[in-house]
């Protein structure tokens, strides 16, 4: 890849994540992106639409979460910079891939550059999806009742995770394939997830 672009992306991009939540930091966009390539490079896709999707992808939060896929597009669109190494119609087409990972969309990715990111943000660990929750709720919800974030965990879970949730995934035997199985069987065993429940609220609580 273009060591200009990536010093560009490493140096004035990926930072702004410091900005975000624990659950969207620098860590998630790295991971993001490493999956992304190894996902670009089995179906024989560019790495650089790839490499610059996945670190564009959640820069959005900055104006809230409902919209940020959108917003996310926008900014990696009115970026001036990529146009020293992309044409328009490519930065267009990596602006619809970003607009096209949010795992709520109704519609498929229009691209495999969106189905790519999209698949690659799901990151499903399924300790780390229940941590990124959890953390998500004492950010947004800093109640001091404990069964209130337990609540938000149970509806999140059962709403995006669980069998008939609204969570795609776009590749077939993929890791996120394998790991959604497992997370399901803790969703599905109550007093298993009450018990990794307890025990990530209790370190998260800890290192606030």
């Amino acid at each position: 890849m273009n060591k200009d672009l990536m010093n560009y992306v490493e140096t004035r991009i990926i930072p702004k994540y410091m900005e975000f939540d624990k659950g969207h930091n620098i860590e998630h966009v790295r991971t993001v992106i490493e999956e992304s390539l190894k996902l670009a490079q089995n179906c024989g896709a560019n790495l650089e639409y790839s490499y610059v999707i996945a670190a564009y992808h959640d820069l959005g939060l900055c104006e809230g979460r409902e919209f940020h896929h959108v917003v996310s597009g926008k900014i990696l669109e009115s970026d001036n910079q990529l146009k020293q190494w992309f044409s328009v119609d490519e930065i267009k087409l990596m602006k619809e891939a970003v607009e096209d990972h949010r795992a709520s969309s109704k519609n498929p990715p229009r691209t495999v550059y969106g189905k790519i990111v999209a698949e690659a943000d799901r990151d499903i660990v399924p300790l780390k999806i229940i941590k990124r929750t959890i953390q998500y709720s004492l950010n947004n919800t800093p109640s001091p009742d404990k069964e209130t974030h337990w609540k938000h965990l149970v509806d999140h879970m059962k709403e995006k995770y669980a069998d008939g949730g609204y969570m795609k995934l776009w590749f077939e035997n993929s890791k996120n394939a394998e790991n959604l199985k497992e997370l399901r069987k803790i969703i599905q065993n109550q007093k298993e997830l009450r018990r990794v429940f307890d025990q990530i609220y209790v370190e998260t609580l800890n290192n606030l």
